[in-house]
């Protein structure tokens, strides 16, 4: 079979993945996700059927718009502030996720136990059992805390609900806490996954005088609608500051998860999902920006693997020609030996010594030593 061959046949088999997956979710009834995976369809028919990607691209900017998916429910109107008139929560439906999540072995192991614990409730309660009803997650920001929020969400098929801080604290005396009140009454009532993003704005910690009695009141509240959360319902809360939880706080989320920064491993399969398909690194590559970038979050190293795709765009180039700027601006923390490292890696991605020499600083001669050995 001819190299035209394969590829002839390897995107057929992807049009009819993506047929089939349409089909999945249209009869499902989850037309907010259909909308959301032909969106992505355009974008990637764009390459290799370029007249299918356009009339997709067509049929989205005619395809009318929903402002909440959840509003053909028979339920209460969702809840707002009553000064503001803002709603309190963000609301969005079982959607297809940017990318695949990336965890460690024991995040993984806990967030799939929940979701089994939910589908099979009703074992669960011939026992006298019921599923997880809150778990908090932990760690610093852009580590894939509220990706997992959404992965809860499309496994379990429910809207995800996301307490909206914004809207939620109130400048006048009392009110917030009674926002707070509303949208846990409101998400109560409605089958989701309800998601207290930033918990440690509205939950800190009662013995910090500088705090204003209005905040203490308010953790008073959450403490008391979360031990309140019905059975069945899942609340999720997630904080980048957890010393500044009230110690109360912790006591009432059954399960409580660590998220780290993402591993040398991680942040080479993470470079593969935030690449073009075309043009993501080779293993020699994955193995230096893994080195430079370690230490960053997940989002920061999307967010320069993007701004990085864009250029390669406007220039007309190929990505991997300006992985050695990611290198550049990150090789000056790493220590001698590191860098030594790096640039034997270099030297094997095909750099000449000059180059690798310009943009670690390590002598021809040292390199010259590396190569041989």
């Amino acid at each position: 079979m001819k190299t035209k061959d394969y590829k002839i046949v390897d995107e057929q088999a992807e049009k009819t993945k993506d047929l089939v997956q349409l089909a999945r979710l249209a009869l499902a009834g989850r037309p907010q996700d259909v909308q959301t995976y032909v969106t992505r369809m355009s974008r990637k028919y764009q390459k290799f059927a370029p007249d299918l990607g356009e009339q997709l691209k067509d049929l989205l900017k005619a395809a009318p718009t929903r402002k909440s998916p959840l509003r053909s429910e028979t339920m209460a109107a969702i809840p707002l502030d009553r000064d503001s008139h803002l709603h309190l929560l963000r609301i969005e439906s079982t959607g297809v996720l940017q990318h695949e999540p990336i965890w460690q072995e024991h995040i993984d192991e806990a967030l799939q136990q929940i979701v089994l614990e939910h589908q099979e409730a009703d074992t669960l309660h011939g026992r006298g059992l019921g599923p997880t009803r809150t778990a908090i997650f932990t760690g610093p920001p852009g580590v894939g805390k509220t990706l997992a929020a959404h992965w809860l969400a499309r496994e379990l098929d429910r809207p995800l609900l996301t307490l909206d801080l914004s809207a939620v604290m109130s400048s006048y005396l009392g009110r917030t806490g009674s926002n707070v009140r509303h949208v846990l009454d409101y998400a109560k009532g409605v089958p989701c996954v309800l998601l207290l993003d930033e918990l440690d704005a509205i939950a800190k910690r009662r013995d910090d005088d500088q705090e204003l009695g209005e905040l203490k009141r308010l953790v008073t509240v959450l403490l008391q609608e979360i031990d309140d959360w019905p059975e069945g319902g899942l609340l999720v809360a997630a904080s980048n500051h957890q010393e500044l939880l009230d110690p109360a706080v912790w006591r009432r989320f059954e399960v409580q998860i660590e998220f780290g920064m993402p591993t040398r491993g991680a942040i080479e399969q993470s470079l593969k999902l935030f690449a073009d398909d075309d043009s993501a690194p080779d293993k020699i590559w994955s193995s230096v920006l893994a080195e430079v970038l370690f230490g960053q979050s997940f989002s920061d190293i999307e967010r320069q693997i993007k701004h990085l795709r864009r250029q390669a765009v406007l220039k007309k180039i190929e990505l991997i020609e300006l992985f050695p700027i990611l290198v550049r601006q990150h090789l000056k923390d790493q220590s001698k030996s590191t860098k030594k490292e790096i640039a034997a890696k270099l030297g094997e991605a095909g750099l000449s010594q000059r180059a690798v020499n310009e943009l670690t600083g390590i002598s021809r001669d040292t390199l010259r030593k590396l190569s041989s050995e």
